[in-house]
């Protein structure tokens, strides 16, 4: 009879324990599902048309973060990012913008296709954790569509007081096979940029062509600039050229 009771008892604490982790596990599950997201959290592809190279970027924002860990679509983590303590323990501080990107090797020596390879195209986990322990969770999607260069029209040497910078509109997708600009019409443009020294602006779709104030601008002066093309994915290509002010 003892035997029994000691086995009933065992069985109990058995039922409970089981219990107990179940009621763990969905409790974990359920802070997993309800990971607040970060404000912003994404990742693309920067090509350089003119230089011929390649690389990542990733970008995110959000609430005051200790650690952010990041997993490609096959669940693999791809980096792993910490704000640990200094020798003043500034406790409760951490991090809440974040930018990163990789080295662009020339395509001789890594291939546009291979950098498509070792990042693959789909959905992005972005997973972390507040200074205040609460969790973060986004998802960002990367694309394999990456648009042309922007081909520039430019006269040189421009006004001192009126340098215009134009080019025409992008249509046409960056071929990987033969690191140029392809066939392919598969690209929605959402918008410019362009850059002349601490000049830069951000300009819609229809754009063509910008004006860069001769406040920053000096006469008889070479300047380099920049000008990308933004697909909708946020993939962008850049086309790098030079005017000389008269």
């Amino acid at each position: 009879m003892k035997r029994i009771v000691e086995m009933r008892k065992s069985m109990r604490l058995l039922a409970l324990f089981l219990v107990a982790v179940v009621v763990l596990g969905l409790a974990a599950a359920s802070r997993e599902s309800w990971a607040a997201p970060f404000s912003a959290a994404k990742i693309i592809f920067e090509v350089n048309a003119t230089d011929g190279d390649a690389g990542i970027q990733v970008f995110l924002d959000g609430e005051p973060w200790k650690n952010v860990k990041i997993f490609n679509p096959d669940k693999v983590q791809i980096a792993e990012f910490r704000a640990q303590g200094g020798p003043m323990n500034l406790e409760g501080f951490g991090l809440t913008e974040l930018f990163s990107e990789s080295n662009e090797p020339p395509f001789e020596d890594f291939p546009l296709q291979d950098v498509l390879d070792l990042f693959l195209e789909g959905k992005y986990e972005f997973k972390g954790t507040t200074v205040g322990g609460a969790s973060l969770k986004s998802i960002a999607t990367l694309s394999h569509v990456i648009p042309c260069g922007p081909e520039i029209v430019l006269e040189d040497p421009l006004p001192f007081d009126e340098a215009i910078i134009k080019w025409t509109p992008v249509t046409n997708e960056f071929d990987p096979a033969t690191e140029e600009c392809g066939e392919s019409t598969d690209v929605d443009i959402v918008g410019y940029q362009v850059i002349v020294g601490t000049f830069q602006v951000t300009l819609p779709a229809s754009a063509t062509q910008v004006t860069v104030p001769p406040e920053f601008l000096e006469p008889n002066t070479v300047y380099l600039f920049e000008v990308l093309a933004i697909e909708k994915s946020g993939n962008q290509t850049i086309t790098e050229g030079s005017f000389e002010t008269e």
